[in-house]
């Protein structure tokens, strides 16, 4: 069986797009607060091994999950608690380049598979307007740093180097490398 272990419903439609379908989905409940000084990479590797060994599954199971941070500096910008934290992330990203990281790992039995991908991306200066007109969308809701490429705030975002899957949350190529590693069958273009 192969289980994703995350509620993100772009996750799943990235999975989709190299022929992969979860036969479940278990979100782990865990504390993704950040340690006392630690740097965005090393946290967001540390939270995609703890979801996924947080996953409940048996030892011939195929558990995958990932865990995606903004950057700015050493800061983590997570996923905004309202609309006036989301406000404050984008005015500190505004005109600014920032670093996407995404770190994915696959579990089967005590084996775990990971690997982590930075992406740097660059959010054009907003204006007053542009600023409030995304907070309005809601689509900052949900997302680390406060905004989804992939969406309306694609607007925003006229340079990345890296990874788009990966921004957007799940880098494709590494994640079927990861799942071809841990045995499952039908992964992308060619299996």
């Amino acid at each position: 069986m192969f289980i994703l272990g995350s509620g993100s419903p772009r996750r799943k439609e990235l999975l989709a797009q190299i022929g992969v379908v979860p036969d479940a989905v278990r979100a782990p409940d865990i504390d993704e607060d950040p340690l006392k000084g630690e740097l965005p990479r090393p946290y967001c590797v540390r939270i995609a091994r703890e979801k996924v060994e947080a996953v409940t599954a048996d030892a011939d199971d195929i558990v995958l999950c990932a865990d995606t941070t903004v950057a700015l500096g050493r800061r983590i910008l997570g996923k905004p608690r309202d609309r006036d934290e989301a406000a404050g992330f984008l005015k500190l990203l505004s005109g600014r380049r920032h670093r996407v990281i995404t770190a994915v790992a696959v579990r089967l039995g005590a084996s775990v598979w990971q690997k982590d991908v930075v992406s740097t991306v660059r959010m054009k200066s907003l204006s007053l307007p542009e600023l409030n007109g995304y907070l309005d969308t809601e689509d900052w809701r949900g997302k680390a740093g406060g905004y989804g490429i992939q969406g309306p705030a694609g607007a925003l975002i006229p340079w990345i180097s890296g990874s788009f899957t990966g921004i957007v949350g799940l880098p494709l190529a590494e994640t079927a490398n990861l799942l071809r590693a841990a045995g499952l069958s039908g992964v992308g273009a060619g299996g």
